[in-house]
């Protein structure tokens, strides 16, 4: 359950940093209260997930699912550029996710 909780917090932190790019710096309602409803749900998710999971491993999980998330929001969402430098990069990201799930065993 631990690793559910943390990976919809990975989620929901993805829609609060894609909203905080929203509301423009926080000038705008909605986007500023969805980034906040989105840091306190992901904060709390992931809080839980610590309980079971070793600091490092949830962190560095968190962190990775946003990145990546955020890295996928941008192109699909935002029209950012995408090129094999950045795709280079966020592979070496899920690659270090994928090893610290196995050694978080």
């Amino acid at each position: 359950m631990a690793w559910i909780m943390l990976v919809i917090a990975g989620v929901f932190e993805v829609v609060w940093a894609y909203s905080m790019k929203q509301s423009q710096g926080f000038t705008k309602l909605i986007p500023s209260v969805v980034t906040i409803t989105g840091m306190i749900i992901s904060f709390v998710l992931l809080a839980l997930a610590m309980r079971t999971i070793p600091l490092g491993s949830a962190y560095m999980i968190w962190t990775g699912i946003g990145a990546i998330g955020a890295f996928i929001a941008g192109i699909v969402f935002l029209g950012e550029q995408l090129n094999l430098t950045r795709i280079c990069a966020a592979l070496l990201i899920v690659t270090g996710l994928i090893m610290m799930k196995i050694a978080s065993r």
